[in-house]
């Protein structure tokens, strides 16, 4: 009899490799950091030229922290957590006041930020919270 380990075959099966876990992880995180940047690149682009014409500051600053928030999901941290959603619960300030409760009007102005936050709530799980070192 052959008795080369002690672990059976079936219980290597059950247990899931915890790398393998943890780099699907990564890999989402770090597509949407870069996909946040980058819509926050061009938020911020077109914003500033809005700003410059003399329209809305809204997609400057919207854009700003688009990027702030990419920043803060690429390093792990919680806090892009927090920061997006303050600035969807602003987006949603900001379209109730820009169109009322105007339904069709409201659709191009949120859709694309709710889909952002629900991305980066299904990633928190993997996003660290920062630990305070006593000073």
């Amino acid at each position: 009899m052959n008795q080369r380990s002690s672990v059976s075959p079936s219980k290597l099966q059950a247990q899931p490799d915890s790398r393998t876990c943890s780099n699907k992880w990564r890999l989402a995180i770090a597509l949407l950091a870069l996909t946040l940047g980058v819509f926050g690149l061009a938020l911020f682009g077109g914003g500033v030229w809005l700003i410059a014409l003399g329209g809305s500051w809204y997609y400057g600053l919207t854009g700003a922290g688009c990027v702030l928030s990419a920043i803060l999901i690429w390093r792990q941290r919680r806090s892009a957590l927090y920061l997006f959603a303050l600035i969807w619960v602003l987006t949603v300030i900001w379209a109730l006041w820009e169109v009322g409760l105007n339904w069709w009007g409201l659709v191009p102005r949120l859709v694309a930020m709710t889909v952002i936050l629900f991305l980066i709530l299904i990633v928190s799980p993997a996003l660290r919270r920062t630990t305070r070192t006593a000073a």
